[in-house]
């Protein structure tokens, strides 16, 4: 039996969730911005060492201090930071290669994957209704990936994949809510940011991989270069932009059921279609725009169910069948 938060905590995840999804499509505008001039790895580094930065201050000035940090379950955190080291390089991948709407959209199935798997991981309930919910998302995932072109693109294929680590890593967190911090979940995140692109770093940041035309390769292999001045500010913005948005959503899963809270993560969609047209000039396409309709319309619907679940919990015998 599923139990209901409080409509205070509700309300809390909510707003964390609404807060760090428009935090973080900051990061994909800083992220999508470098792209171009520096190599992933080198990004994620400095990134990584931001956040760190931003974490460790925050504990050392908090009340509790350093033992937010303190875990029994380390095998949990690394399958967790797996997951989100996954999602981030699949889907940074293919942002490099798509304009950032089309990437945010394919990237939002993720919230219909989040309740899918809340399902088949978690045991929530979930009615035929929020199911079919998944299956137009579904469906606007297959209309982003332009099959009729003749070949269905790798960078939507990547984003796709990242959805699904993303959701996943959001299963993680809602099985470890009850011992870990979002402190601790941020924390250990940021040290397998920090591991990995260290390592790739010292074995492909000279760029003897370098020169390919794709530009999702020429993201992964490209040679490391010293940032000029006018770059830090995007490196700023990605390293605290991911720091404070990682820490919101995370508290946000930790409150609220999955399928409850991933639909809010929308929020980000018209912020990336308007930096998309601000900062790089690029409208969605028809073809575009039907799979954002179906994949928001699906989401957002899910979201409206939800409202109606409330309705059903406090007696409104139209809430129900969700």
């Amino acid at each position: 039996m599923t139990t209901h938060p409080p409509a205070r905590v509700k309300l809390t995840g909510i707003l964390l969730a609404l807060g760090g999804s428009a935090t973080l499509s900051i990061n994909d505008l800083a992220i999508k911005f470098l792209s171009g001039s520096y190599a992933l790895h080198q990004v994620i580094l400095i990134r990584a060492g931001i956040g760190m930065v931003f974490l460790i201050g925050l504990m050392h000035f908090s009340g509790t201090g350093f033992r937010q940090v303190l875990t029994r379950r380390p095998k949990d955190h690394m399958i967790r930071v797996g997951f989100v080291l996954c999602s981030n390089l699949c889907y940074f991948l293919g942002l490099a290669a798509l304009p950032l709407a089309d990437a945010v959209a394919i990237a939002f199935v993720s919230p219909l994957l989040v309740t899918l798997l809340s399902i088949l991981v978690l045991g929530e309930e979930v009615g035929p209704r929020r199911w079919l919910a998944v299956c137009v998302g579904m469906m606007g995932v297959v209309v982003m990936l332009r099959p009729g072109s003749g070949v269905i693109q790798p960078a939507a294929v990547l984003v796709l994949v990242s959805a699904f680590c993303y959701a996943s890593s959001h299963m993680m967190t809602r099985r470890m809510k009850d011992t870990e911090s979002a402190m601790a979940l941020s924390f250990f995140v940021q040290c397998g940011f920090i591991v990995l692109s260290t390592l790739m770093g010292l074995t492909v940041g000279d760029g003897h991989f370098s020169g390919s035309d794709n530009a999702s390769i020429a993201f992964l292999f490209r040679p490391w270069v010293w940032p000029p001045l006018h770059d830090l500010p995007w490196f700023l913005a990605t390293g605290i932009a991911v720091a404070i948005g990682g820490l919101m959503v995370s508290q946000a899963y930790r409150l609220l059921e999955a399928a409850l809270v991933a639909p809010f993560e929308y929020a980000a969609m018209p912020l990336a279609i308007f930096w998309g047209i601000v900062i790089f000039g690029t409208w969605p396409d028809m073809t575009a725009a039907v799979g954002i309709a179906l994949i928001c319309g699906a989401g957002l619907y899910t979201l409206w169910r939800e409202t109606r679940r409330k309705k059903d919990v406090t007696g409104d015998p139209r809430g129900s069948d969700l």
